[in-house]
């Protein structure tokens, strides 16, 4: 999906790590129910969008450590 076929995109509050200095980094935000992810090097690109309970299971598999060590 692109950022811009989102209803009330204009009110997307984006959130990126703070370790991100400006390079390729990922950006996440809550909107109309639903997990947000997108480049912050292409803005107006194509996002994916989770539920809440698929985003909560990614966010669990990471702190278990079940995609390794980065």
């Amino acid at each position: 999906m692109r950022l811009d076929e989102l209803a009330g995109r204009e009110a997307i509050s984006w959130r990126t790590a703070g370790r991100c200095n400006g390079g390729a980094c990922v950006r996440v935000a809550w909107h109309d129910g639903m997990i947000i992810v997108g480049d912050t090097e292409d803005p107006d690109g194509a996002v994916l969008t989770y539920s809440q309970a698929e985003w909560s299971g990614f966010v669990k598999s990471v702190r278990l450590g079940d995609f390794g060590n980065f």
